[in-house]
């Protein structure tokens, strides 16, 4: 009998899996406020090209909550696993898709003049009103990118030029809260104008792309040990004081 395949690590999800994902976390516990499965896709990036590596121990409580409040004591542990899974599983995907073929599909959402999104049900002030219909469908990926940055912010402090302007063509597709930041995104439409979504996709995937290029020997960089005293030769005495060389003993 052959045996079945082994699942690979790194698997993306399937359609029904990031519908399951959604659903999972809509149902994160009160009074936590968990991000849907849009914005997380682009916390997930913005978890990935972080000059730094982090664990996911570090990033998942920002998940569940914008706040990192911890889970409850007495969560579903079944739910919390399966959500918990699904989560790396996207993770892997996303960094997989980055690293070995330096392009990814974001999931987004597809707005067009047609279906346009609809008001917020609460009544309350539209994050998309003023927004480029382009900028409408990628606004909550990249909410969820900068979510990201905003938890962990070596990104934003670095002082290159380029991972600055790589940030300049995501945030586009935010609500400008200042002058300079209007600026910004008005020097941008005229320059590199984005009239269709899947150019703005494009461009999305290609900024992510750049960023994880530029921070990638920060990411991982491994510092050189230091010896405070010379490693002795092979025909030497060992250090801790056995008597034996230390080739013989500790230098095998």
């Amino acid at each position: 009998m052959q045996k079945p395949p082994t699942p690979h690590i790194n698997r993306d999800l399937s359609d029904a899996e990031f519908s399951e994902l959604d659903d999972l976390l809509a149902a994160t516990p009160a009074p936590l406020e968990p991000v849907d499965v849009v914005m997380l896709d682009g916390f997930l990036c913005g978890v990935l090209v972080q000059p730094v590596l982090l664990e996911s121990a570090v990033w998942l409580p920002h998940v569940f909550d914008f706040d990192a409040q911890p889970l409850p004591d007495d969560v579903d542990a079944a739910w919390a696993a399966r959500t918990t899974a699904l989560i790396l599983r996207r993770h892997a995907a996303l960094n997989h898709a980055i690293v070995e073929n330096g392009w990814f599909e974001p999931l987004v959402l597809e707005f067009d003049e047609d279906n346009p999104p609809a008001p917020p049900a609460d009544g309350g002030p539209d994050p998309l009103a003023g927004l480029h219909l382009v900028s409408q469908s990628l606004m909550p990926w990249v909410a969820g990118f900068q979510h990201a940055c905003e938890c962990f912010p070596d990104l934003a402090e670095m002082s290159d030029d380029a991972v600055l302007s790589a940030l300049a063509r995501l945030y586009r597709h935010l609500p400008a809260e200042s002058d300079d930041e209007r600026e910004v995104v008005a020097t941008l439409e005229r320059e590199h104008p984005l009239t269709t979504l899947d150019e703005g996709i494009e461009d999305l995937i290609a900024a992510v792309a750049d960023l994880a290029d530029l921070t990638r020997k920060a990411r991982y960089k491994v510092e050189t040990v230091k010896r405070d005293v010379p490693k002795p030769g092979r025909n030497d005495p060992c250090t801790c004081g056995s008597g034996k060389k230390f080739k013989l003993c500790h230098g095998q």
